[in-house]
C-alpha cells in the first residue's frame, strides 16, 4: 500500500477546554499519512493523479485557524474528514501534538479514517 506523509505540520489554532487557554493561539503539530486512491506506479507522474500534499498543508492550516474547538480530538476528526473528502485519500492518519502540559513533552491524539 502507497502512503504520503507530512511529519510536523505546524498550525495555530484556538483550542483547549478553559475559556482562558483559548484566549491565545497555540501552535501544534500535525503528522498526516494518506493512503491515495491510485497506486504510485498508474499516476504517470501526474501530480493530479496523487494526493497534493502542498495543497493539504495549506488546507489543514486553514482549517485550524478558524474558530475555536475545545479538544484537540474534534480537530483531528475534522482534518481526516477534510482529506478523505476534499483530497480523495481513500484512508489517513490524523496524529495531533499539542503542548500544554509543562510536566510533559506533549500530549496528543490519533484519528484514522477510510473513505
Amino acid at each position: 500500500m502507497n502512503r504520503i506523509h507530512v511529519r510536523g505540520l505546524e498550525v495555530e489554532t484556538r483550542i483547549g477546554v478553559p475559556d482562558e487557554e483559548r484566549a491565545e493561539v497555540q501552535l501544534l503539530k500535525v503528522d498526516l499519512e494518506m493512503t491515495p486512491a491510485a497506486d504510485f506506479a498508474a499516476m504517470g507522474d501526474e501530480v493530479s493523479a496523487t494526493i497534493d500534499y502542498h495543497q493539504v498543508c495549506l488546507e489543514v492550516c486553514r482549517l485550524a485557524g478558524e474558530g475555536e474547538r475545545k479538544l484537540i480530538e474534534t480537530l483531528a476528526s475534522e482534518i481526516a474528514d477534510l482529506v478523505i473528502d476534499r483530497f480523495g485519500a481513500v484512508r489517513v492518519r490524523v496524529r495531533i501534538r499539542k503542548f500544554i502540559l509543562p510536566e510533559t513533552e506533549w500530549v496528543g491524539v490519533e484519528c484514522v479514517r477510510e473513505a
